[in-house]
């Protein structure tokens, strides 16, 4: 960890995690279709995906580019049919036939460029969408990136890719627009066209000569610009933290380091592109210097006319686009391709979640029915026996229907473990023992069913840019008296009179202008707002102070213990908390140890050392 990164920072980018917000009963999995397996499989994709609008843009394209060749060919047919006789029949026709030539000419490039950038465009938006759609999926994504390299992926890389389905019309375009006027200048002298129709493959070739050491280069530059803009985004994420550590000046120099090795790889680049456009232009513009001068032997000849050498003139000149685009193809499709290869290397993360299939019918309330008066027949339960994962050993426990239960734990890795065996990121086949949830096992339950029956809020709980409001109750479900009530229970009035808008005041991304009680505070309430029937707390009250610990203490139990219906688990070290409790396990070496009443576990001195230091 680095001092740019708060302590949460390296946790993976997942999406769907049942520590931040419930599955609603109707979530399901969304299969992630035509999943790209290499960057090669993305970009046939692309173009597959885009084939009729690519097929639109290169036909506009091609014809724009024809029409862009025919200019001078026309030109040169005036010259010679009506200036050269003095005709002006021919002069009135060929005139109009050059401005229908200038009209079709603008026409095409207009619809085939909005075309070519409409391509670009949606294209970028759908990657964005997939990426997207990958990180928040129920399963979540089991990945090792920061947010800001996601961001990258998102952003600059999908632009890659977007940039480069747009060219294909524009490539093919040009590789049309170069054959036919290779056979205009067949028809207008064969020395002439042999020369040109030869002559280009070879430019094309040496051009890409250079191609190799471009890809090379912008990969490294890629890759280099998304660990900096993963570095900018994670290290205004803790801005806060750093400011506390007084680690400014640290932060800045490390996140400088970074940034000047991605400009010393952009410099690199630019210097190769620049390298490539050179040498494009040196070669073509040699190249058609040489055709110009062959035609204007030919006409001094007397081989061709001056309305020829008009023509041919004028395609050495427009040759030069043409002849550029496809110079610089090869670059585009390295860059292209490195976009792609991280793209397509992320869209293949495995899922962060485990889960099944199964989906057996609730027997408690859920959140999308009311509140009952009387109990209802059976009560939420969670077993764990003899499981064994991570930091976690031969662990039993098993939760008693309707019980506010806290578990001490002495190593923070045996309650990470814990929680993530519940939230189901540990793999089925790295857990030993059972673990079931209402008789079920717990992996065999799908997203949906698991979430229905058990929220696990996490120590460290993002608040999302909106409102409170949204953040308490994103479905809303409750009237302002209910969110209120849960606002009080969790002992956060004060949070409704720091704005006037009351429920409604805005909350910045991260809740960024809440201090860590108060982000702890509104988290907590959320979890209570979803009313689960069995929600699992990670020390809930850690960054509140003693009275205000006290409150909550005693509005939790009131307000998820009075019908017996809903099971609690705490994990704390908190005595007000503790207190509170039917029932208290101790946890020690990732195993229970002890169980028993707050009071009675004090007699143990390595319980007490625990929780009263």
């Amino acid at each position: 960890m680095t001092a740019t990164e708060p302590p949460d920072a390296e946790r993976p980018v997942a999406g769907g995690e049942p520590s931040d917000a419930r599955c609603p009963a109707t979530a399901s999995e969304p299969p992630i279709r035509d999943s790209p397996p290499s960057a090669r499989g993305l970009l046939t994709r692309v173009l597959r995906r885009n084939a009729r609008a690519v097929a639109a843009s290169f036909a506009l394209l091609a014809v724009w580019q024809l029409s862009e060749a025919m200019v001078p060919v026309v030109a040169g047919r005036l010259i010679d049919h009506a200036v050269v006789t003095g005709s002006a029949g021919a002069l009135l026709a060929w005139g109009s036939l050059l401005a229908v030539v200038f009209a079709s000419l603008m026409f095409f490039f207009r619809y085939g460029a909005l075309i070519a950038y409409r391509i670009d465009q949606m294209e970028s938006h759908r990657i964005r969408t997939e990426i997207a759609r990958h990180v928040l999926r129920p399963l979540g994504a089991r990945t090792g990136r920061l947010p800001g390299a996601t961001l990258s992926l998102a952003t600059a890389d999908a632009d890659g890719v977007g940039t480069l389905a747009q060219s294909a019309g524009y490539t093919f375009a040009s590789a049309a627009a170069v054959a036919a006027s290779g056979v205009v200048l067949l028809r207008i002298d064969v020395v002439v066209g042999l020369t040109v129709l030869l002559g280009v493959p070879l430019v094309l070739l040496l051009t890409q000569s250079v191609t190799p050491a471009i890809s090379r280069r912008s990969r490294d530059q890629r890759g280099r610009i998304a660990d900096t803009s993963a570095a900018a985004a994670d290290l205004v994420r803790g801005l806060r933290v750093i400011k506390g550590l007084g680690a400014e000046d640290e932060a800045a120099a490390r996140y400088r380091r970074r940034s000047q090795v991605a400009k010393t790889a952009g410099i690199r680049v630019a210097g190769s592109q620049a390298l490539l456009k050179a040498v494009s232009t040196a070669l073509s513009g040699l190249f058609l210097a040489g055709v110009a001068l062959l035609a204007g032997t030919r006409a001094l000849e007397h081989a061709i006319s001056i309305g020829d050498l008009i023509a041919i003139v004028g395609l050495t000149q427009f040759y030069a686009g043409p002849i550029q685009t496809l110079g610089q193809v090869g670059a585009l499709v390295a860059d292209g391709h490195a976009s792609a290869s991280r793209i397509a290397a992320f869209l293949r993360t495995p899922p962060l979640l485990t889960a099944g299939t199964a989906h057996p019918t609730l027997t408690t309330p859920t959140l999308t029915t009311p509140p009952r008066t009387t109990p209802p027949r059976t009560t939420p339960t969670l077993t764990l026996e003899k499981v064994s994962a991570g930091a976690l050993h031969d662990f039993s426990l098993i939760s008693r229907p309707g019980e506010l239960l806290c578990l001490a734990v002495d190593d923070p890795a045996a309650t990470t473990d814990l929680l993530r065996l519940l939230s189901g990121e540990i793999p089925a086949q790295d857990v030993a023992g059972d673990v079931r949830l209402e008789g079920t096992a717990i992996n065999e339950l799908s997203v949906a069913a698991r979430g229905e029956r058990l929220l696990v809020n996490p120590h460290h709980s993002d608040l999302l840019a909106g409102t409170l409001r949204g953040n308490l109750d994103p479905d809303t479900r409750h009237d302002d008296a209910h969110l209120t009530r849960i606002l009080g229970v969790v002992a956060a009035h004060d949070i409704m009179r720091l704005h006037d808008s009351g429920l409604d005041q805005p909350v910045t991304a991260r809740g960024g202008t809440y201090s860590g009680g108060q982000r702890q505070r509104i988290a907590l309430a959320r979890a209570l707002t979803a009313d689960p029937p069995i929600l699992v707390l990670d020390h809930p009250t850690s960054a509140v102070d003693a009275m205000t610990e006290q409150r909550i203490a005693l509005g939790l139990r009131a307000a998820r213990h009075r019908s017996g219906s809903r099971t609690t688990w705490i994990v704390t070290t908190s005595p007000a908390l503790l207190a509170q409790a039917d029932r208290v396990a101790y946890v020690t070496a990732g195993r229970v140890t002890g169980t028993g009443t707050h009071r009675e576990l004090l007699s143990r001195p390595d319980y007490a050392d625990l929780v009263l230091r």
